[in-house]
């Protein structure tokens, strides 16, 4: 049976979630990293994408993050996102929205580093956008 280690989803406008977990998987800059009890000090940017979380239970919960950081520990985990809803609540209306925003910003951009972030960005969303299957 796996340790259980305390778990934190924050975002500006809400603490989603605390509680006791046996697994997270987030969705580092450099790839998607699975979290558990005991795990090396760490600290990692976070890329949009989708937070999978296993409960103490065995029941398994994802969040979608649009970028942020991630402090993991080997008691636990916290994720301070920029910003993150349940993915029941994301739908690919909303993701096409945040796409159109950044194409716009990346329009008016002259700085070369900040329009290769955006599309870098841009890519990343149009991704998520073909995981999140609600309409």
């Amino acid at each position: 049976m796996a340790d259980n280690f305390n778990f934190e989803l924050v975002s500006p406008e809400r603490l989603l979630l605390s509680e006791m977990v046996t697994e997270v998987v987030i969705p580092a800059t450099e790839g998607e990293m699975t979290v558990m009890a005991n795990h090396a000090p760490t600290i990692t940017t976070i890329r949009p994408g989708v937070v999978s979380v296993r409960s103490v239970s065995g029941s398994k919960q994802d969040y979608v993050v649009f970028g942020g950081v991630a402090d993991i520990l080997p008691t636990g985990c916290t994720l301070l996102a920029e910003s993150a809803v349940p993915v029941e609540e994301l739908n690919k209306d909303e993701l096409t929205r945040r796409i159109e925003d950044a194409r716009k910003e990346l329009q008016d951009t002259e700085h070369h580093e900040h329009k290769s972030r955006l599309e870098h960005f841009i890519m990343e969303l149009s991704h998520l956008r073909g995981v999140v299957t609600q309409d």
